[in-house]
This record gives C-alpha cells, structure tokens and sequence, in this order.
C-alpha cells in the first residue's frame, strides 16, 4: 500500500475550516431567525400556522403601535429553517419555542429553543455579527418581576378589592416616615443614654436599657385586654396606636433635653410604642381579610409586611444621609411626625370594611333617614369618624344600658313603656345626660338588638330636628341646658314620631343594607350585659 501524499493533510485542514465556517454561518442564521421569530411574534395580527411533522401551533397577536416598532430585522430572514412551535406566558413575560427543520422539511430531534420576548422600551442601537440592527431593550421587566414576587398578591389585581392599592401606597409613605423617624430616636437615645459620649458605665446602660424594654412589655399586656375592640373599632384603633408610636416618639426625642430622666421617658416611650404595637399587630388580619377576595390571605399579608418594610429600610437610608447634615431635630421631627400622620389617616380612611359596627351603622342610619338610600361599602366607610375612639364615653347612643342610666324618674319610664309593650326593648332620651338609651328585654335575640339600635338612632335623628339640627354627641356645657331640656311631653310625642318612623322604615333599610353588601358586626349584636325584666 502506497502512502497517502502530504496533500491530504491540506485537505483535511480545508474540510476543518470549511466546517467551522459553515458552524459560523449557522450561528448567524440562528440569531437572526431567533431575532425574527420574536419581532414577527411582536407585530403579528394574525395567526401564525406552523406544519410539517405533525407539530403545529396557531398564535394570535393583535397589532399595536408599541409593537409595530418592535420589528428588528428584514424580511430576507422570512425563509430560514426556524419556526415558530408555540407561545407560553409566565408572569407576564412572553417565551416563544422554536425548532430547526432539516433540509427534507422535517423537524429536528432536540431542536426546540426558547426565546424571551421582552416588551419593547426606548431603542438602541447595536452592531450584531456586523449587522446594524435596532432593537429595543427593557429595563422594567426585572422592576415588574420584583414588583410581582415580592410586593403585590399572585393573580392582582383580580386576587385582591381595589382599595388594596391605596392602602399600600399610604401604608407604604407612613412606614418611610416611621422609619426616618427611628434613625433620630435611636440616635437621642444612644446620646441620652450616655453610649456616645462615655457617661456612663456599659453595665448601667445595659440596665437602663433592659428596664425600658421591661416596661415596654407590661404596657403591651395591659392594652391587650381590649380584646374584641381591635375586630369592631379597629380603624380608630389603628390610628389611636400610630398617635401613640408618634407621642413614643415625641418623649423619646425629649430625652435629649433632660438625659437625667433618661430611665422613666424611656419607660414611658417604650410603654405607648409597645402598645402601638399591639394594635398594629392585632388590627393587621381584619385590614387584610378585608382586601382578599379567595383564599389568600396569607400571601396578602406577606405581602403587605414586604411593601411596609421595604419602605421602612429605603426610610431610615434616606434619615441616615440626612442626620450626617445634623439638621434641626426638632424642625426635621416636625415635618416627619406630620407625613407619618397624615398617611396613617389616609391608611385607614382607605380601608373598605364590609361589617356596620357602631360608627358605620350611625352613618348608614343617617343618609337612609335623610335621602331615603343606604351608602355603599365606599361611601360608608369614607364617611365613618375615625376619632371615634372606642373607650370615650360621650357617645350620643348608647345601646344595652343599664336602667338607672336611662331613667331618674319613675314617670318617665312609665310614659315611654306603653310604646314599647310589643317590643322587647325600650329606647329613651335623657335631658340631663344628653344622650338616647336602648334597654333591652330578657327576651331580646339578634333581630331585636339591631331593631333597637336602629330606632335609638332614629330618635337621635327626631330630637336633633326639633332643636335645630344640633348634634347631641358634644357636652352639655357647650349650649344653654333650658334649650335641651325636653318635657315629658316632648319626650312622647318624638317617640311616639319615631315609633312610627321604625314600623315602617326599618325592614326596608334591612333589605337595602343587605343590597349593598354590608354585614351586622358583633358589636352591635352583642351590647352591654344588661337585660330588661319586667314583672309579671
């Protein structure tokens, strides 16, 4: 056998090339098609068929404006061995799957690719494998993908009502103030405490420090025992608890001045922070359950916790380049104790509570009796009082009270009785006290209690028409006592009106409460322990 001449060598260096040349151009040809598929993807107003064996799929795009400017490449790449096999969307973002046919038309084994299509931004210019192409590049898909996992619920916004976006967004402002707010205190307390300036011991400080704590703790069990307020008032509690984080603040801050008091404006602070703390914590799963709209309130909560602290953190950076200036505390404490309050009476004005506690029932009352229309969940919750604190007592209705309460004089109770044998509860006015009870009777069941509370307030409703439309909730000493004083006759002709008013008025504002969409809170079905029981 005859050795093979050198040439042969030179042509196995050329038939090397010629492969690599040919894996080159075949590199190009995938970048293009690829580009293609995902501008044609972009622009396309029709379906797309792809044939050939037996793998097809049909894409419907409609054509806009945006995407009509997403095109990259032209039409000299349309005969390319890449087609389209189907779309899928994941969070949003659009992946393509393309495969490579052979020369015989036929699909090759393992030759499906995914593509991302990116939603088209401002355009750039970029020089691919020497050809100039425009395209356009996203920055805001990675800002969307954060936004989806860690700041809004799976499925928004059909997973949750529409007032969950205000409520984050003030939440959210009310969180960054809190948080610019906790680099000052922190820094008032380190400087009080003696830390930064070496006044004081380690072991002092950490007593100190141990004892605020301490005295924190004890006032967030005391305030605990509110218990079922935190389910029916929990909007004027939530905010009562971020006036309370705002005075913690406040008696902090005047640590500065007095740092020989240091240990009991520290308890103390601690002590109104803490108990802000409780309300904050116990009011969360009511706000949160209200916003959800299946079984997720879970991911509405984690959610609601990551939109509050990421606020909090960007907060206390912002606070941290700030007190490097050292500014004005006072002044700078001024302007964030304002934004903090303020965002807090947005959050909680914001929240669309479907139950009528005491403070919605009032209003719903009102506008029926004036415009003959039960308000909306939105309308009835914009219009609620939020410092309608539970523990104040100058309330003007007051519903399940005791009969010396209500009653001074045996004459009244036995000229307003006859109106109400058939009922099982009595509703009263007090001149002295200024205010309209509703005793219940023995025999009262839920349907009764919201009977009585409904006509309570529509005697508040008669009495206040007759002296001019004056509210009866303020204190007595604000007006002349003489202008107030009803006579016995006065009383029975106002209950006798409202009587009237209840036996036609009240199955229609239960059905139209019930068309709106509200629900009968616990709080008004379960009043004051006391119960009615009349002889014989």
């Amino acid at each position: 056998m005859t050795t093979p001449p050198p040439i042969k060598l030179k042509q196995s260096a050329n038939s090397t090339a010629a492969a690599a040349s040919s894996a080159a151009q075949d590199a190009r040809l995938l970048v293009r098609e690829t580009m293609r598929i995902s501008a044609n993807l972009a622009t396309s107003s029709s379906p797309i068929g792809v044939g050939g064996g037996g793998a097809a799929a049909t894409l419907l795009q409609s054509e806009s404006a945006e995407t009509t400017a997403f095109r990259l490449v032209e039409d000299q790449f349309v005969d390319s061995s890449l087609r389209l096999i189907c779309s899928e969307d994941i969070d949003g973002r659009r992946w393509n799957y393309v495969a490579e046919r052979d020369r015989s038309g036929k699909f090759k084994r393992n030759s499906i690719r995914a593509i991302s299509l990116q939603s088209p931004q401002a355009p750039a210019e970029v020089l691919i494998l020497g050809y100039k192409l425009k395209i356009h590049y996203v920055c805001s898909d990675e800002l969307m993908s954060f936004i989806r996992s860690y700041v809004v619920p799976d499925g928004f916004p059909d997973s949750v009502t529409p007032s969950y976006v205000p409520y984050m967004t003030w939440r959210a402002l009310k969180h960054f103030f809190g948080g610019a707010m906790g680099v000052f205190t922190t820094q008032t307390l380190l400087n009080s405490v003696g830390v930064s300036r070496n006044r004081a011991t380690p072991g002092a400080v950490a007593i100190n420090w141990i004892l605020k704590d301490g005295a924190g703790r004890v006032g967030k069990m005391i305030f605990a025992r509110q218990g079922k307020k935190f389910d029916y008032d929990l909007k004027q509690l939530r905010f009562a608890g971020d006036l309370l984080m705002e005075l913690g603040a406040g008696v902090e801050l005047a640590t500065a001045a007095v740092p020989h008091l240091f240990l009991p404006l520290a308890c103390a602070a601690n002590v109104a922070k803490n108990v802000a703390a409780v309300t904050s914590t116990s009011t969360r799963t009511p706000i949160y359950k209200a916003f959800a709209k299946g079984e997720n309130i879970g991911d509405v909560t984690a959610k609601g916790e990551c939109v509050g602290n990421i606020a909090d953190l960007l907060g206390t950076g912002l606070s941290i380049m700030i007190s490097k200036r050292n500014p004005s505390l006072i002044t700078t404490f001024a302007l964030l104790s304002c934004g903090y309050v303020f965002s807090s009476y947005q959050e909680v004005k914001s929240v669309v509570l479907h139950t009528l506690n005491r403070a919605r029932f009032s209003v719903a009352v009102e506008s029926f009796l004036k415009t003959g229309h039960v308000p909306s969940l939105r309308e009835g919750n914009l219009q609620e009082n939020i410092f309608s604190f539970p523990w104040l007592r100058d309330k003007p209705v007051v519903l399940g009270s005791r009969f010396k309460d209500a009653f001074q004089d045996p004459d009244a109770y036995l000229a307003v009785e006859p109106f109400f044998e058939k009922e099982r509860y009595v509703v009263t006015y007090n001149p002295s006290k200024g205010k309209v009870y509703a005793l219940l009777k023995d025999q009262a069941k839920s349907d009764d209690i919201l009977k009585a509370a409904f006509h309570a307030y529509v005697l508040l409703h008669c009495i206040n028409s007759s002296n001019g439309h004056r509210s009866l909730a303020l204190k007595q000493h604000e007006y002349d006592n003489s202008n107030l004083m009803l006579t016995t006759a006065d009383l029975e002709a106002h209950i006798g009106e409202s009587c009237k008013v209840v036996s036609t008025a009240y199955g229609v504002f239960k059905n139209k409460t019930v068309e709106q969409g509200w629900r009968i809170s616990d709080s008004l079905l379960n009043p004051g322990r006391a119960r009615l029981i009349l002889p014989g």
